[in-house]
Order: structure tokens, then sequence, then C-alpha cells
């Protein structure tokens, strides 16, 4: 049984084929990374799985139902979230804030409700910001609640994004780029909260990442992605010494030197 099912997928933007015929299967409470070098179709692939883009063709099956043609909002709605390359989190308000706004598909609060004040509401709003509290302890944000967003060092921007995409209480977790632009530290203190993602909340995670030390730690299996196309998938050991993937890397007849 597989998570997410990705058929046959391909996206053309008039005569340019941005991904072909890609086919992958997702594991259950697995992290799968999606590499490739610069213009593999990768956020084209991610795209396509949130509902960005729809498909020129193929399908994308999530928990045995399709979602190929699904717009973003009901997208989320069947338990997919996403992080993007770069950072799209709302800087003029406060970091909880930032949080709750990943909650609204699960608050049944309406207009009127709203403007009246009624009791209903204003007991949902507090469970919202007890909830948002929560995921803010949780990637270790808590202490900067009442911080606007735009004032978080880069790295906490980033653990405030994820802490965000796990308000819309999803069960397939895509990170785009999820350690660009981070020091060290911050890097393993992410490789360690996608690992207690992914056992402690049972999440299945998909991430697009260019740093391969934390791609070839982390990840159960990996596909490769070069000018569109699928070109290797497997475990670490299978990727690193793939003929295909270093010639994708490093250039033609890199992987006889």
């Amino acid at each position: 049984m597989s998570t997410l099912q990705v058929k046959n997928l391909t996206k053309t933007f008039g005569g340019l084929t941005a991904n072909s015929d890609i086919t992958m299967d997702v594991a259950p409470n697995s992290i799968t990374a999606v590499i490739g070098p610069n213009g593999a179709g990768k956020t084209t692939f991610f795209n396509m799985i949130t509902g960005v883009y729809q498909p020129t063709s193929g399908d994308i099956i999530l928990n045995d139902k399709s979602i190929a043609r699904l717009k973003p909002h009901e997208v989320s709605k069947r338990g997919i979230a996403r992080t993007f390359q770069n950072i799209r989190l709302f800087g003029d308000v406060t970091v909880l804030e930032n949080v709750m706004v990943g909650m609204h598909n699960h608050l049944k609060v309406g207009l009127v409700g709203t403007l009246l004040g009624l009791p209903n509401v204003r007991r949902q709003e507090k469970e919202a910001k007890k909830e948002a509290y929560r995921l803010l302890e949780y990637v270790g944000l808590e202490a900067f609640y009442n911080e606007l967003a735009s004032n978080l060092s880069y790295g906490a921007q980033r653990r405030l994004e994820i802490a965000r995409a796990l308000a819309t209480k999803p069960s397939l977790l895509l990170l785009d780029e999820p350690a660009a632009g981070m020091n060290p530290r911050e890097t393993r203190e992410l490789t360690a909260l996608i690992n207690r993602i992914r056992h402690e909340l049972d999440v299945t995670i998909v991430l697009i990442e260019h740093d391969m030390k934390l791609v070839m730690e982390i990840s159960d299996h990996i596909v490769v992605l070069d000018h569109g196309e699928k070109i290797a998938e497997g475990k670490a050991d299978d990727i690193r010494n793939h003929p295909k993937v270093i010639e994708a890397y490093l250039g033609k007849g890199a992987a006889t030197l």
C-alpha cells in the first residue's frame, strides 16, 4: 500500500516539457527525497501534486483516491501540506497568528458567528491558539509566539513554515528545499525535526533538497530527476554510485573518471 502514487505524470507548457512520464510510489510513514540539478523539474512536480498545476497527463493518487484535478485548497483538505522554496509567511503578523492561518480548514467558524462574537466562536479561537502554541513548542519557537514573523532568523522562519503546514493536520508533508540558506547547526536541528515529525506524528514526508548530506542521512528512498525525467531511484547507496546520477550532476563522462 502507498500513501502517494504518481503514475506517468507529464506536464507541458506550450512546446516545453517540464515533467515527462514520472512514476513513483511513496510508502506510508517514509521519507522520500526528490533530487536533481537545477531545472530538473522538481518544483513543477510538487506543484502538480499540490494542485497548483494541472497535469497534462497521468494521475496522482493519495490514499487510494485520485487528486490530479483538484484545486490547491481541495488537495489541502485531503491531507497534503507543503512548504516553499521561497519562504511564504505573513511577515506583518505574529508567529502565533501565522500558525493559526494553517488551521482554517478545520475551524467551523462562519462569518456571522465571527461578527457576533458567539460563544462557540470564542471557544474555537481559544482552542486554535492553544493548538498553535503547542505546534510552536514542537518546532522550538514558543518563545517567539508574539513576535512578528519577519523578525525571525532565516532558520526560524523555515521552522515556522513547517509548523504552519502541520497545523493543517496533513498525512503527507511536502518540503521544498527546507535546508536552503541554513547554517550547519540549523541543518542538524532541521534533520532532527523532520525525523521527529515522521516518527512522532506519523506523517509521510517527501522533500526536495540540494543538501546531499541531509538527503543521504534522512531518506528511505530517493528519486532523481533530470530534464523533467526520472533517471534513477533507490536507497542512498544505490543513488550515490549510479552512473546516470553522477553524469547529471558532474557532466557526461564523469562516471568513468
